[in-house]
This record gives structure tokens, sequence and C-alpha cells, in this order.
């Protein structure tokens, strides 16, 4: 600092600070000398904190106001520095604000999975990651712990830290709230709100608040996301046969089905849709007795007209009467002529059970 800048100092006699960034947390009024003239006013903004330092050693604390620094506003200073008597004559000491709004929007996350205990799932490794938001609480405490002397220091050199401490101790947090991996991400709230009450303790020992984290995401490994997709896929199918078919399903769609296996499930598959849909269900009862042989109705012809249909049994009645002989002509569905009834095979036997054989020694 030149000559010039050390007489507009001495002239200068209103002590401010405006923020033009959104990182600085603290910053510190240059001086030449670190010389104030008694009497100077000071003005502390809103979400701001002037803090008066002395030889390295911290005295005044002015919260938001328009100060005229006199002894009466700086007692301690003026301990320090035994003012007894009147004083009049330009101060030396270091002015430092800090800025006290909150600092929101900081990220955090995991780098490698964290391993927990689940009591579905046992042991299990989580990634997550979200926001926090912090601000200072203790000027006297950040100054001794964190900022030390430095005259402009920002968030960035403390969100790593921060970042680590918050990682570190997630995962005995979320131990500790025995909430299952499978309803994390219903209550990201309540677990959010949780994990902020058992790490904020710990921003405390450096002069700040945490207010808030929030969790945006907490996954699993592919592995285990896999296997849950296919958990979640058995229980919208139901059963066991439901489950097939939709496998059977995703591999046909996979070949295109192309090979032979996936059209022979394909069918398979097909015709269990077919039964479902006729009401033949796994728990129907088997059927222990065949079914009734199909009937087959005759036409029979009488001159130019015909009669039927009739059914076997009036068929063979007819026979028996003489009615129908060997060149009565027949048809019946099935057949593409009218046919004399010795050439069909069901009627020719009944034709020749309803003629007896000569008797023994009798010729024929």
């Amino acid at each position: 600092m030149g000559l010039w800048d050390k007489l507009m100092g001495e002239f200068v006699d209103v002590i401010a600070w405006t923020d033009d960034s959104n990182d600085t947390m603290v910053y510190r009024f240059e001086r030449h000398g670190n010389e104030i003239k008694y009497g100077a006013k000071l003005t502390v903004r809103e979400s701001q904190i002037a803090v008066f330092v002395n030889e390295g050693q911290i005295a005044d604390v002015l919260g938001p106001g328009l100060y005229q620094l006199e002894t009466q506003n700086l007692p301690l200073l003026s301990t320090l520095q035994h003012w007894d008597h009147g004083f009049n004559s330009p101060f030396k000491a270091e002015v430092y604000f800090f800025n006290t709004k909150q600092f929101v929007n900081l990220k955090w996350g995991t780098r490698n999975p964290i391993m927990v205990r689940d009591p579905e799932f046992d042991a299990v490794r989580l990634r997550a990651f979200g926001t926090y938001a912090v601000r200072i609480a203790d000027t006297k405490k950040f100054i001794r712990e964190i900022m030390g002397t430095d005259g402009h220091f920002t968030v960035d050199e403390i969100s790593d830290q921060l970042r680590n401490l918050i990682v570190t101790r997630l995962s005995t947090v979320v131990a500790q709230s025995n909430i299952p991996v499978l309803d994390m991400a219903g209550n990201y709230e309540q677990l959010s709100a949780y994990v902020t009450q058992k790490i904020a303790p710990e921003f405390d020992d450096y002069g700040l608040q945490l207010t808030k984290i929030l969790i945006e995401n907490i996954s699993l490994p592919n592995e285990v996301e896999q296997a849950l997709d296919k958990r979640s896929s058995m229980g919208m199918i139901g059963n066991l046969d439901k489950y097939l078919q939709f496998q059977a399903a995703e591999s046909l769609g996979k070949s295109d089905g192309n090979s032979g296996m996936d059209m022979g499930m394909g069918f398979a598959m097909a015709n269990k849709m077919a039964d479902s849909l006729q009401g033949n269900t796994t728990n129907a009862p088997t059927q222990t007795t065949p079914p009734p042989l199909p009937q087959q109705h005759w036409h029979i012809a009488r001159g130019d007209s015909s009669t039927g249909p009739h059914a076997l049994a009036a068929v063979t009645q007819m026979i028996a009467q003489g009615v129908i002989n060997g060149t009565t002509l027949v048809w019946c569905s099935g057949m593409e002529n009218w046919q004399a009834a010795a050439e069909v095979t069901e009627l020719n036997a009944l034709l020749r059970v309803q003629t007896p054989p000569p008797l023994p020694g009798q010729s024929g």
C-alpha cells in the first residue's frame, strides 16, 4: 500500500462491507496499518457481524446497526488498549465482517458405497447424495477452529471437510434409524430431518450451524437393483405359472422369435393362455372318464325321397326289421355320395349280424 492509500485511509471514517459474491464467509476490512480514526462510523448490515481483533486477541463483537467507534461502543478494546483517560487519536485494530446468511445448495455425496445393516437384506452397500445448508453461528469459535488469520475466507475452503464429515457420519446415522432400505425412498423427508439432527452437533464444534441436510437419492448396487426388479415383476405377476409365461415372453422378445426353442415356448405359452381364456385353470379337477363318442346320423333312401337323419340305434332297428338291406342307399356327414349300405363299413357289420349263418350240416 503506497503513500496515497495511507493518506486516503486517514480521511476515510466509514467502515462498511457489501458482499458482491455468493461464497464469502468472512472478509477483513483493509486499512493501512489497521489504523482506525476515533469516532469513525461503522455500518453492520443485516446478516453481518463485525468482530474487532486487537493484536491477535478477539475484542468486541457488534451486530447489525450503525456505530460511532468510541470507548463506550468498544469496551473490551478500550480495556485491552488501556484507554483509561480521554482518547481521540487513531487506534489499531483488525475488523472482520462475518456473513451470517445461510450458504445453501452445498453438495455432498458418497464417493464409495457405504456398508449398512438392513433388517430385510442383512448387509447392503448404499450410495447416497444430496445437498446441505450452513451458516456461521459462533464467530469466536469459527475464528479459532477454522478461519485463523485468513482475510478472505470462502465456503469452498471448508466444503470438502464438511462433506467428508457428513459422509463419515451417514452410515452410522442410517443404521441407527432402523429404516429398511426399501422404505427409504418413501421417507427421504423424515430421514433428512433425522440425519440433520444427529450430525448438527459435529458442526457446532466449528462454530457453524447445520440448518438442513437434504437426501436426494439413495441407491443400491446394480446387481441388487436388478434382483429387486425381478422380485417386483414376480409380485406383479402373482403365481409361478404366470411368471414362467412372463419369462417365456421375455425370452421370445429378446431373440425376436428366431430360435426353435423360443418358438416352442411361444406356442406353449399361447396354448396356456387359450386354456385360461376357456376357463381351464390349474385348480380344475382332472376328467377321469372319456367323453362320449360322436354320434353319426344317417339318411335313408326310399324311392325318390329320403328319411333322416336317424341315429345309429334307429338304423340298427330298421336293419332288423328288414327296412334296410345291403342295397339300400344311405348317406351321412363326411360322405361324398350316396352308397349302398353293404359298402359302408359301419352298416355292413350290422347287416352281417342280422343275417344268421346256415345251420351246421346244412348247405348254403
